[in-house]
This record gives structure tokens, C-alpha cells and sequence, in this order.
């Protein structure tokens, strides 16, 4: 029985309808991922916050609206998550790890510490990125600043990829400076090499696009490094163009890098 639930456990309950296996584990860290803020106090104090099944709170919903269970607690840890059902389904996973499940919400303020930790290993895993090892100066205070503004702002909007409880990748997008640009957005994506394969890139790209559309965006625009080709096959096949060169516009290892600029025009949101 679905009933209206805290904003805030969305992407839980997100999470559960995906979820296959008849029983699934989740650390209070993999949690507090897929949520975006850091759970109660109580959850961490009592079991008895995760057994509520009445109202007023409501967070329970986010698992039971899936028919599961909590099996059982281990308090600041882990909870088990079992499914409730007569007959085990031929062919479902009875594997208590979840099994790539891939939640898309927006960054939170909270997140400020996962985005740094994230960023930094994106920039030290590619040499695709505008950033290289340690060359990206981030604090907590301003990155939360940054999603403070992006929460704020209409058009500009940064989306992160949880895939199984983890911070798997990201997506930017940054309209243009003036009204006369404010149709238009750039596009930055990065992913954990742990997570390539596993379509957290397409999903984050396709995510953001339909965010775009809502907004009223009909224009994204991005730059790709020419000789990365696996970035390059992804935008092409979602859509974009390339529409020029950018010469020699990245040193990377003491290489001069081209640049190649693509963009995609999509339908203006109706209003």
C-alpha cells in the first residue's frame, strides 16, 4: 500500500522498487548515500526507529512500499532488508548484496565531502578530464557553497550517480552568463573507473537532459578530449554533434591536446 512519504527517503524508495534479491544489506553509510543527508540520530540509537511501521514518521514507507521488511539491525552499521512474500519468484536473486542498482537524485549539501573524494578520483584515474591529479582545489566550505548555489538556481543544476549505496559518478550543468544564453547549458561528466561499463555515465547524461527539457533548456553544449573515444561513442550515440576543433587547447603530459566541441539541440520545454 503506497502512502505520501518524507521527501527526504525518495531515493530510498527509489532504490527498493529496483531492488531484486529477497534479502539486501545496506551499511548506514550506503544509506545516507542513496538519501543524500545523514540519517536521525535515532536510527543510530534505536532500533525501534527502524521497526516504526505507523505515522506521523513515514520513513519506513521507503521500503515497505516495496514489501520488505527489516530482518535485522545492526545499530550504526548495517541493516538487512528482507522482502516479504509467500513464494520465492524462479530465478531471483536470493544474493544480499544489492545488484546494480543505480539511484540518479540531485547533490545535497551533505554531500559536499563524498563530491571532493569523488572528483579527486576522477581526476587521478583519467587523463580525460579538465583536471589532473591534485591540481583541483576543493574545500568542503566551498563545494558547499556551490551546491548551496546550484539549489538555488533554476537552470543550473548538478546531479550525482549512487550505484549500490556508492558515489559512482556525476553530472554538471552550467547555463550560459547572460539572458541571451540562458537557453543554452554546458555539460560535465565524470565516472569512477571502478563503475565504467555499468551505464552510470548514459544515465547520468540522460538524466540531466530531461532535467533540461523541464527547464527549458534546448541547447547543451560540452567539450570532449579528441583522442577519447569511448566518451566520444557515448555522446554521439545519445546525440550530440561535433561542431569544431579546439587546437591544442590541453597540455597534458607535456602533449598539446585538441579539444572537440559538440552540443545538441533539444525540444524547448512547453509550458
Amino acid at each position: 500500500m503506497v502512502k505520501k512519504m518524507e521527501k527526504k527517503y525518495i531515493p530510498l524508495e527509489s532504490f527498493f522498487a529496483e531492488a531484486a534479491q529477497n534479502e539486501v544489506i545496506l551499511t548506514y553509510t550506503a544509506i545516507e548515500n542513496i538519501v543524500g543527508q545523514p540519517l536521525p540520530n535515532a536510527a543510530y540509537l534505536n532500533s525501534s526507529w527502524w521497526k516504526k511501521t505507523k505515522p506521523p514518521a513515514t520513513h519506513f514507507l521507503a521500503w515497505m512500499n516495496a514489501d520488505y521488511t527489516i530482518k535485522e539491525i545492526d545499530l550504526g552499521r548495517s541493516v538487512t532488508f528482507i522482502k516479504e512474500t509467500d513464494e520465492i519468484n524462479v530465478g531471483q536473486s536470493s544474493s544480499a548484496n544489492p545488484e546494480n542498482i543505480l539511484i540518479i537524485r540531485p547533490v545535497d549539501l551533505d554531500d559536499a565531502r563524498a563530491i571532493i573524494h569523488l572528483q579527486q578520483d576522477i581526476d587521478t584515474e583519467s587523463d580525460f578530464m579538465l583536471f589532473g591529479k591534485d591540481e583541483r582545489k576543493m574545500s568542503v566550505q566551498s563545494i558547499r557553497k556551490r551546491i548551496g548555489e546550484w539549489k538555488k538556481s533554476d537552470n543550473s543544476r548538478m546531479f550525482v550517480g549512487i550505484l549500490n549505496g556508492e558515489f559512482a559518478g556525476f553530472a554538471a550543468l552550467v547555463t550560459g552568463p547572460s539572458p541571451r544564453a540562458s537557453h543554452r547549458a554546458s555539460i560535465v561528466v565524470g565516472v569512477r573507473k571502478a563503475y565504467y561499463g555499468k551505464s552510470v555515465g548514459t544515465s547520468l547524461m540522460t538524466k540531466a537532459e530531461a532535467w533540461a527539457h523541464e527547464v527549458g533548456i534546448s541547447r547543451l553544449e560540452l567539450t570532449v578530449i579528441e583522442n577519447n573515444e569511448p566518451a566520444l561513442a557515448l555522446y554521439k550515440k545519445l546525440g550530440y554533434n561535433v561542431e569544431g576543433t579546439r587546437n591544442n587547447s590541453l597540455l597534458i603530459n607535456g602533449d598539446y591536446i585538441n579539444e572537440l566541441y559538440m552540443a545538441k539541440n533539444i525540444q524547448k520545454a512547453t509550458t
